[in-house]
């Protein structure tokens, strides 16, 4: 299967037609194979959902064997929305060429990811007017609160988990956003980890199962 984003795939391991897809973007530095592994850990319990990984469009300012979804280095808050906004476009043609591709409605897709992978799938996702079925999303942020708040097209469920020793992105930013999805009626989890840096604990993608068994299945 051919995407237009380089793409690491696990295929249901039912051997049937996907009943539903998951895409996962993974962290900034990162690539589709890091972010796999937790995806290979639901799809023991996931058997008829195909999981999609992409490596970012861009090469990493700061590490070159990685990826990037928009580059964070001496950038004005400005500069990095509107490069978010490039990224949105791809992370959406790739959304729908899994729809496309499988023959999957927008419900039957949830997408999330990492660090920067939940930025961008938080942004894009609530902006999408087909309502995917749900956004996971870890140790993230809103990217641009006022740009989101006049971009609202969708409300699919959401949630959002975070360490609370969390130094990259500190975990103000899952407060901020999750008073920001309930002032806009989103039907929003979290959870904040104790005593967890920038990191997916194992409570995190045993929780990020559970949504998506609950949601998908």
């Amino acid at each position: 299967m051919s995407y237009s984003l380089r793409t690491t795939i696990l295929n249901p391991l039912s051997k049937e037609k996907p009943k539903n897809a998951v895409i996962l973007c993974h962290g900034y530095g990162g690539d589709g194979k890091d972010i796999s592994l937790l995806a290979s850990y639901w799809r023991t319990y996931l058997p008829d959902t195909l999981f999609v990984c992409p490596d970012a469009p861009e090469r990493c300012s700061v590490s070159p064997t990685g990826f990037q979804w928009f580059d964070l280095m001496d950038q004005t808050k400005d500069q990095i929305l509107i490069k978010s906004l490039v990224a949105e476009i791809k992370l959406n043609t790739l959304i729908d060429e899994v729809l496309k591709t499988n023959n999957l409605t927008s419900e039957k897709i949830a997408i999330g990811g990492f660090s920067q992978g939940c930025m961008i799938s938080l942004q894009t996702g609530i902006k999408r007017k087909d309502k995917i079925n749900s956004i996971i999303g870890y140790s993230g942020k809103i990217i641009d609160t006022d740009h989101l708040k006049n971009n609202i097209n969708s409300h699919p469920d959401i949630i959002l988990m975070h360490g609370d020793k969390d130094e990259i992105v500190p975990v103000s930013f899952l407060l901020e956003a999750r008073e920001f999805f309930n002032k806009n009626n989103y039907k929003i989890e979290s959870k904040i980890f104790k005593n967890c840096e920038h990191r997916i604990p194992s409570e995190g993608s045993s929780l990020g199962l559970q949504f998506l068994k609950k949601n998908l299945y």
